[in-house]
């Protein structure tokens, strides 16, 4: 029988798969219409964004993965989870960022330096429906990742933004290529190169909290009070002392330093700490668990 914590992460894990999904196929479908799109519409922004929706569908599947492995129960040769794989999984996804924007922007240059032929108009009519579909994608799997706080859901959901933006460049692009005619034709070009920028920006976006996650900085202010403020609820808690945070997948190990009455023997002091513990896990269940020291009052 599953206790509240495992409870919390079943439902935790299948609103984050059943989102990757949604962005598997997504991607899937606009990669294919933006390849053909841009191949036959001459636009050289639309397959830039093409190249980006490719490398979502392998980041996508890389997020897949990585959700399935952190939510794996915790075993002997790993007792605080498998949760560090989400924040590595954000590095190869970044990754994934970075070389589709240095080969959009490789392409751009080239581009630029080459004549060719202005994009065709149907193209701003699919770039429209692209935008207003990333977007949409965009609130959906960020609100999923809000909700599941999984640092690689979110990346994820930056794939969409990113998507988005450079949808928004390429459209740019073309309109100013069509209304300005013959001279403006790698207009659409320098809407790539402005886009590989800002999918390295984004990059740069995902990476700092994953990074930060992994190397356990202290970014958890929020969870920091409310556990304090819980803990001083417990009869016998007289106050809190230190409080640390740190995160593993989508959960949370906290360390908690409480004070009691200096006269209570040391079993009163456990039994204290342990209604405490048992109190927090059932209130908070993105706890996995909570390290509580017991200190004097003085």
């Amino acid at each position: 029988m599953l206790n509240i914590h495992g409870e919390y992460l079943m439902t935790k894990e299948k609103t984050a798969i059943k989102a990757t999904y949604f962005s598997i196929a997504g991607n899937s479908a606009l990669a294919l219409i933006k390849w053909l799109a841009g191949y036959f519409g001459n636009s050289y922004a639309l397959i830039a964004d093409a190249i980006e929706s490719t490398a979502d569908i392998f980041s996508s599947l890389l997020v897949l993965l990585g959700i399935r492995y952190a939510n794996k129960p915790a075993d002997k040769n790993h007792p605080y989870g498998h949760g560090r794989i989400e924040p590595l999984v954000t590095f190869v996804v970044v990754g994934f960022l970075i070389v589709s924007a240095t080969i959009i922007a490789y392409e751009s240059i080239d581009n630029i330096r080459t004549p060719h032929a202005v994009p065709k108009p149907f193209t701003l009519y699919i770039l429209g429906a692209i935008i207003i579909w990333k977007e949409i994608s965009y609130q959906l799997v960020i609100r999923k990742a809000k909700l599941t706080q999984s640092t690689a859901l979110r990346a994820d959901a930056w794939h969409h933004r990113s998507d988005a933006i450079t949808s928004v460049a390429a459209f740019i692009g073309i309109s100013v290529a069509l209304i300005m005619g013959e001279g403006y034709e790698a207009a659409d070009d320098w809407a790539a190169l402005f886009a590989s920028f800002i999918i390295l920006y984004n990059s740069y976006r995902i990476l700092k909290p994953a990074l930060g996650e992994i190397m356990d900085k202290d970014m958890y202010d929020e969870m920091e009070t409310n556990v304090c403020t819980f803990a001083k609820t417990i009869d016998g808690v007289l106050d809190t002392d230190k409080c640390r945070v740190r995160k593993t997948g989508m959960t949370y190990y906290v360390d908690l330093h409480i004070i009691v009455d200096k006269n209570v023997t040391v079993k009163e002091g456990h039994d204290i700490a342990h209604r405490l513990k048992d109190s927090i896990k059932e209130a908070m269940p993105e706890i996995a668990d909570i390290l509580i020291h017991v200190e004097p009052s003085w």
